[in-house]
């Protein structure tokens, strides 16, 4: 059921969406000093006009120049102050709003982690880089393009009226009158001209990233099965209907515009008649008269920004809507609470006790095993009725399996191979051992039930080597030290040489070649054999191998298969999990996996 549709869950997307602008929107206590100086340019302006107005129009009478010198000061302080408050205005406002971005970046970044990487299966690439990047860049013209030209327009405009009272009642209402119109024509004509197409540009946008990055990481494919053309027309597809957007949305804020220009005109028109009748009336003169004719023109002007302050402020809302969608408040079922500890145990409020308690059930775990050469001895990991699945609204979910009620041990130093039929839930085991997957039962790291350890330090104890394995567009060198950044070239030589892939690197040219964007430079062997370098660099004392011989030609699967379990130390415990036999001599025992149950 969509959000759309279901009232409880719309409600919730609003929520999220309103906390998600309050976030963008500094303090009031802070962005005061920006709206102050906002004020200050726009009655600088303003006053500018009604000083030069009543100034003109008082020398066409000729008086003494002394009577002139005040209204020329005024104009020159006005002019200056203009700029003055202007420059501030743009100091205070984006030092208030960039730093205000810098924490909502930072904020979203810290809520993506714990979805990452299970529960973001239904977000494509493009699309959240988009939500990171564009969306989050948006935000920041709340403060600067909403609030403060709303709230500009809106006290100087009454500042105006108030103003203009004082020299003509019948040109304050006309002023006001014309501003209200003003206004709703704004709001109105705004949103019917331009809202459907302010919606569609943010979508547009991720759909023209979506098939960008698809044409360029799958270039080689599509150029081997001849789709390039198609590929190609996509792009050109969802460019030109971004464009259409882009176009249909500018083209309704110029007609707004251009409507509340044509409005100003108006209001000055309309002060004229109304006012001219009281000319020489109760001390209202012709230079009063030039001030309420004229001065219109300038509260316009400040009252300008108002259309495009309204159109920002759909396109940021939406904006902020997207966050919020991407970015639940708290992980999906499925997915493990971020660092939810239990009574009796450190909390992650207490790091130093928390770190020592791991590290301590760590080098247990580690001397336990290398002290007795491998399986035997100590708990190591324990699985007991262990349950767990991939996220519901995930779309990896239904091609993943299950699991419902796994019991497994794995003594530090053994190595186990767990294997079964597609869709069996070998996967899902994986992800559940460093949990990136929730669990219901027991899972144990040495005597600890894991759910009670922070998730980083347990991936410190537990490590992963995917079947699909994530190499940057970097040097190998850079690949490697990603796992250990105090490494020496020795250190990385050495995992190289141990994994079979010394000479190849002395090959290429060193550890400075570069790998390519996701490894398109290597081939799937040597991926593999790079991210166990990388495992073996992080020391993990319990090491899960998914998959590694996939998309591996079967003629090599045994080489690499025997490369990578024989590089990992006898005190290392390694889980693997394969569909293609192991050669004999390498795994301690074989566990079958069925319908997400261990046989016994």
């Amino acid at each position: 059921m969509t959000a759309s549709r279901d009232p409880r869950a719309a409600g919730d997307l609003r929520a999220r969406t309103n906390r998600v602008l309050r976030s963008a929107q500094p303090p009031l206590r802070r962005f005061w000093v920006t709206i102050a100086l906002g004020v200050g340019t726009a009655v600088s302006a303003i006053a500018l006009l009604a000083a030069s107005a009543w100034l003109i129009a008082r020398a066409a009478e000729q008086p003494a120049i002394i009577y002139l010198s005040v209204a020329v000061v005024a104009v020159r302080a006005f002019a200056l102050g203009r700029g003055v408050f202007r420059y501030l205005e743009r100091l205070a406002g984006h030092d208030a709003a960039l730093g205000r971005l810098a924490t909502v970046r930072a904020e979203l970044v810290r809520r993506l982690l714990p979805l990452a990487p299970d529960g973001l299966g239904r977000t494509r690439r493009g699309t959240l880089l988009s939500n990171l990047v564009d969306d989050v860049e948006e935000l920041q013209n709340l403060p600067l393009r909403v609030v403060l030209p709303l709230a500009t327009a809106g006290l100087t405009s009454v500042a105006s009226v108030v103003f203009v009272a004082f020299l003509s009642p019948p040109a304050a209402v006309a002023l006001g009158v014309s501003l209200v119109v003003a206004l709703l024509l704004a709001v109105g004509a705004g949103w019917a001209a331009g809202a459907r197409a302010e919606r569609s540009v943010a979508p547009l946008r991720n759909r023209l990233a979506d098939a960008l990055l698809d044409e360029l990481t799958a270039l080689d494919v599509l150029t081997a099965y001849g789709a390039t053309d198609a590929a190609g027309a996509r792009v050109r597809d969802a460019d030109d209907a971004l464009r259409r957007a882009t176009v249909r949305r500018s083209s309704a804020q110029g007609l707004t515009a251009g409507a509340v220009s044509l409005l100003a005109g108006a209001a000055s028109l309309a002060a004229l008649l109304v006012a001219a009748p009281f000319l020489g009336r109760d001390g209202f003169t012709g230079p009063a008269l030039a001030v309420v004719v004229l001065l219109p023109m300038a509260v316009f002007e400040v009252f300008g920004p108002v259309p495009l302050a309204l159109a920002s402020w759909r396109s940021v809302r939406a904006a902020a809507e997207r966050i919020a969608r991407t970015v639940p408040d708290a992980p999906p079922a499925g997915l493990p609470a971020p660092d939810a500890p239990t009574p009796g145990h450190p909390t992650p409020g207490h790091p130093v006790a928390e770190n020592a308690l791991v590290s301590r059930k760590r080098d247990v775990f580690v001397t336990q095993a290398r002290s007795q050469g491998g399986v035997g001895g100590g708990e190591g990991l324990v699985l007991e009725g262990v349950r767990g699945h991939w996220p519901a609204d995930a779309d990896i979910a239904a091609d993943r399996g299950r699991l419902d009620g796994v019991d497994l041990r794995v003594a530090p130093g053994e190595r186990v191979l767990v294997t079964g039929p597609s869709g069996a839930g070998k996967t899902t085991l994986a992800h559940v051992l460093v949990r990136f997957l929730d669990y219901d039962g027991s899972y144990r790291v040495d005597g600890v039930e894991a759910r009670d350890l922070p998730a980083d330090e347990l991936r410190r104890t537990v490590g992963l080597c995917e079947q699909d394995p994530y190499l940057f567009d970097e040097s190998i060198r850079q690949n490697l030290l990603f796992a250990r950044d105090t490494a020496t070239d020795d250190d990385l030589w050495h995992a190289l040489d141990r994994v079979g892939l010394a000479d190849w690197a002395r090959e290429r040219g060193g550890l400075d070649e570069p790998v390519g964007e996701r490894g398109a430079l290597v081939s799937g062997g040597q991926a593999q054999r790079l991210s166990l370098a990388r495992a073996l660099l992080a020391d993990f004392p319990v090491l899960v191998l998914d998959e590694p011989t996939a998309g591996v030609d079967p003629d090599a699967s045994d080489a690499l298969l025997r490369d990578l379990l024989t590089a990992a130390d006898p005190g290392r415990s390694v889980v693997l999990i394969s569909h293609v036999e192991v050669p004999a001599g390498l795994i301690d025992r074989e566990v079958r996996l069925v319908a997400g149950r261990t046989l016994p």
